[in-house]
């Protein structure tokens, strides 16, 4: 499953809210310096969907505030 991730770096508190079918918007504690806050996502994320680290994969927008995440793995 693909999903879009508008990511707020450097928050007060860790949240992920869904805001359509398969859009998300994630706060982070990290700040976007050298991937701190995409291996915070990618945990979180995990987390969130049940799955392990390696099942969720940032395939657009590494640098960017507005991501392309896919899950794998998911149970039906």
């Amino acid at each position: 499953m693909k999903i879009f991730v508008k990511v707020s770096p450097k928050s007060k508190r860790q949240e992920i809210k869904k805001i359509g079918e398969f859009e998300y918007k994630v706060k982070l504690l990290s700040s976007p310096e050298k991937g701190k806050a995409n291996l915070e996502l990618v945990s979180l994320l995990a987390e969130y969907f049940g799955v392990s680290k390696n099942a969720v994969i940032i395939t657009a927008g590494h640098t960017s505030k507005s991501k392309i995440v896919e899950i794998n793995n998911l149970k039906k």
